[in-house]
């Protein structure tokens, strides 16, 4: 009955309200994740704001004019002693929009600050690569037009001995891949997936940062699936992400985020993950996890939530997946199960959107696998759920989802749902204010009368007519609240319906 989900494709049948809440609450998810972290270009402005205290006052930040402009490029141009000073002016005064406009609408500029790249001098490169890399962060699309003829030069430099001047160069890559897919198709051809593959081999974490940053700019474009994602597939990009997932430097988090999103727009488009599948990734990617609940319990790690999201994704839609023999993905590893529960634990009040990763993902591995409801029950997980039921509605409908995975194996499962006090939980729950939270409460309710019908003089024992009587007016929930009453026996229903005053249903 229950069927595992992921986003955006086929969810629970019979809870179409719910997919739909789901569908907005991981779009919004989403949106949030690529606003601040993915989407938005990113400036390394940082690194070039401490320049020698020489330089300092003549490094003025105002805009510049027209003709301060020509003449700085002009001071560029023609070997000038003062080349390198003039381009830091250059630089500084790119920071503003006015100035970006002007630029690169003066006759010959571009082409200067271009030829720059191939100058033999590592600090004339370095600073040229600032200033594009200070119009590449441009919102103005004529802006972003006029640095194109500089990828070239940009995706060669990737392979330099430099770290500080490849991280400059993938972060501007990064930057003028969001602008337009013509710039994209451009970058294609010229070969930046090969180019990015290389990077994966850089030691330097920040390097590999932004390497992650610019190769999620491809796979979340919307023409990834077609054109993009086959060619990652086939540089075996996916297997060096794996491998980069983990490391003991003090800045792997960042690194991490980066690639898990990567990785999880990669599983998303389901191009090829029966193949992956039997590359090993699911196992790779529940020891990540365990590992990660190990370190989360002895460690504060900060970021570690924003790691955990996309790679918990990225799990939960493997598992709605087959295997190369047509079978559904099964994880029998009692290890990752209690990992989640680590994690919820962990995060439930400073980061309670986790707590919602982590229920769907569970909701996909209890679908119709005994096993591991079996292992759940055995690790006595029990009362976290019920104690979440209280937490939220989207909390609470996910967690009412799981159970209803375990209640619908049979009535073994349902006894020991019972024994552990689930009928006060539910009734709890039919109290609250939201109908879809109701109408789930009833859906489970329904399930373990079918398999265990003795269930129903405890339901009634806890005033659960009173509880139906209160749904008469609502005819949203008269089909479930109907599936119980005729669930009920008929001499305490007759009794307690003349004594309650609720009306038979029709």
């Amino acid at each position: 009955m229950w069927r595992r989900s992921k986003p955006r494709h086929q969810s629970l049948p019979g809870l179409e309200e719910l997919r739909a809440r789901r569908r907005e609450r991981e779009t919004a998810l989403r949106k949030a994740r690529r606003e601040q972290q993915l989407i938005s270009k990113r400036l390394l402005r940082d690194i070039t704001d401490n320049e020698d205290d020489s330089l300092e006052g003549d490094l003025e930040t105002h805009s510049l004019s027209e003709q301060q402009i020509v003449q700085l490029v002009k001071d560029v141009q023609h070997g000038s002693k003062e080349k390198l000073k003039s381009l830091i002016t250059l630089r500084r005064g790119l920071q503003h929009k006015d100035v970006q406009l002007m630029f690169v609408r003066s006759e010959g500029s571009m082409r200067v600050l271009i030829g720059l790249f191939t100058c033999p001098f590592a600090d004339v490169r370095m600073e040229a690569a600032r200033c594009l890399h200070e119009l590449s962060h441009s919102d103005d699309p004529s802006v972003t037009k006029a640095c194109l003829p500089a990828t070239s030069y940009l995706l060669t430099y990737l392979s330099g001995h430099s770290a500080e001047f490849t991280e400059l160069c993938l972060y501007t890559l990064g930057n003028l891949i969001v602008e337009s897919e013509h710039v994209r198709n451009q970058l294609l051809l010229q070969g930046v997936v090969p180019a990015l593959a290389l990077c994966t081999q850089s030691p330097h974490m920040a390097v590999l940062e932004a390497l992650g940053y610019s190769l999620s700019q491809l796979l979340q474009s919307k023409e990834a699936p077609e054109k993009i994602i086959p060619i990652v597939l086939d540089s075996g990009l996916p297997q060096d992400i794996l491998r980069l997932l983990r490391s003991d430097s003090e800045e792997w988090v960042g690194v991490a985020v980066e690639f898990s999103w990567c990785l999880h727009y990669i599983i998303s488009s389901q191009l090829k993950n029966t193949l992956l599948i039997s590359q090993g990734i699911v196992s790779k990617l529940v020891l990540f996890l365990t590992e990660t609940a190990a370190l989360a319990s002895k460690t504060a790690v900060q970021g570690l939530e924003l790691l955990i999201c996309p790679v918990l994704r990225c799990l939960g839609n493997l598992l709605a997946e087959v295997d190369l023999a047509g079978n559904k993905v099964r994880i029998q590893d009692g290890r990752l199960l209690a990992a989640i529960f680590v994690f919820m634990q962990l995060y439930l009040h400073e980061h309670p959107f986790l707590v919602r990763e982590c229920l769907w993902t569970l909701n996909n591995l209890t679908a119709e696998d005994p096993v591991l409801c079996s292992a759940m029950l055995h690790l006595n997980v029990l009362p976290v759920l019920f104690q979440l039921l209280s937490h939220s509605k989207a909390v609470s409908l996910l967690v009412l989802t799981v159970l209803c995975n375990v209640a619908d194996l049979g009535p073994a499962y349902c006894q020991h749902l019972g024994q552990k006090d689930i009928l006060p939980s539910i009734i709890t729950t039919l109290g609250c204010a939201d109908t879809e939270v109701k109408r789930q409460s009833l859906e489970l309710l329904n399930i373990l009368f079918r398999h265990c019908p003795y269930f129903v003089v405890d339901f009634l024992h806890h005033a659960g007519l009173q509880v139906l009587e209160s749904f008469k007016d609502q005819p949203d929930l008269h089909p479930q609240v109907q599936a119980i009453w005729n669930q009920c026996p008929t001499g305490t229903v007759q009794l307690n319906e003349e004594s309650s005053g609720l009306p038979l249903m029709d």
